[in-house]
């Protein structure tokens, strides 16, 4: 399977980095994961910042890969439910998947539309750093949940 994960601006807090760099090293037996780090509109205007990320990150857009946009408005899984989504991607849709993290003022309306599944890791609001981190642990509580492995329970 290959993710690739559209973020903006990079993570500047050196733990979180750390703990990013540590679920991507747990990833890499069961995944070919790219981190791709656009760089974040400085604008204070939403509607501005919004349509600048969008142009870039939908020049960075794969037609084959399913697009997966993490949003707080969007909906919410269980770890099992996420895994056997992966499942269905790796098994019959092609192994590719895009997950796109939007920055400081969220994801164009657009970039939302185009997605197969806009994801809420919680109805609480949380930094796109942390998102990072929360969404590549899912991504490796995931792979043990497909692995039968322990690490889930």
């Amino acid at each position: 399977m290959k993710v690739q994960i559209l973020q903006l601006a990079s993570t500047k807090d050196p733990h979180l980095k750390a703990l990013e760099e540590e679920y991507e090293k747990r990833l890499r037996p069961f995944m070919k994961l790219e981190t791709l780090t656009l760089a974040a509109c400085k604008k204070d205007d939403r509607s501005v910042a919004q349509e600048e990320e969008r142009k870039l990150i939908e020049a960075k857009l794969d037609s084959e890969a399913v697009l997966i946009a993490l949003d707080e408005r969007g909906t919410e899984l269980t770890s099992e439910n996420f895994a056997a989504g992966l499942e269905k991607v790796r098994d019959f849709e092609g192994g590719k998947i895009q997950f796109v993290i939007g920055g400081a003022h969220g994801l164009h309306p657009n970039i939302l539309k185009k997605a197969k599944l806009q994801l809420a890791l919680s109805k609480m609001t949380f930094t796109h750093e942390m998102v990072r981190v929360f969404s590549k642990e899912q991504l490796y509580r995931a792979c043990m949940i497909l692995a039968g492995k322990s690490y889930h329970k």
